[in-house]
């Protein structure tokens, strides 16, 4: 397996092409960190998007939500579906409107998903996810019923083409701009957990 993903007319990055990276390790990286992904799909010619925890492993994503519910019906009968994950790590403050912007790592990726089937491939895949979101937990907790498996639907999205998108550094202000007296730089964006709290029951 080659350490970049292969540049096709599905994953290029056209825009701000300089940010762009095809590289394995920092796409897996920026997916790790993520939580939630946003999923996107075309139901009856609509395109839809919806917020889905996720797993990774390997060059596999794994998804989960009721058996019933509408996404996992429709990402097990669709045969493409794509997958974005963006963290944005701080507002990038310019000396115009224009130049202003953001501090982000983002990445897309294309795949074919299929549903996961059978408990034990099942059972694997909600631990994949599990460990993503809460490392540890998984061993924690009971074991889980067989109606909770059943009624939980695990989508297994196989990356097939992926880019990574970055943008880390100081405004890039017209040189002219640079004499107008007013504050430019960086606001840095970090999102972490608070203090715990316990459910006293």
């Amino acid at each position: 397996m080659n350490d970049t993903y292969e540049i096709s007319k599905q994953n290029k990055v056209r825009q701000l092409k300089k940010k762009a990276d095809y590289d394995r390790a920092t796409v897996h990286k920026i997916l790790d960190s993520g939580l939630i992904a946003s999923v996107g799909f075309v139901q009856d010619g609509q395109p839809v998007v919806v917020p889905m925890l996720f797993g990774r492993e390997g060059e596999t994503v794994f998804l989960h939500g009721a058996r019933k519910a509408r996404v996992i019906r429709l990402l097990e009968s669709t045969t493409t579906a794509c997958l974005n994950v963006t963290h944005v790590d701080g507002l990038v403050y310019a000396r115009s409107a224009f130049n202003s912007s953001m501090n982000y790592r983002s990445v897309t990726l294309f795949g074919t998903p299929r549903l996961v089937e059978g408990t034990d491939e099942k059972l694997r895949a909600l631990k994949v996810i599990s460990e993503s979101t809460m490392p540890g937990r998984w061993d924690e907790v009971r074991d889980s019923h067989i109606n909770e498996i059943k009624k939980t639907g695990v989508i297994a999205l196989e990356i097939e083409s992926a880019s990574a998108k970055v943008a880390n550094g100081m405004p890039d202000d017209e040189a002219e701009d640079y004499d107008i007296p007013i504050w430019a730089g960086v606001l840095p964006l970090v999102s972490s957990f608070t203090a715990l709290r316990s459910d006293n029951r």
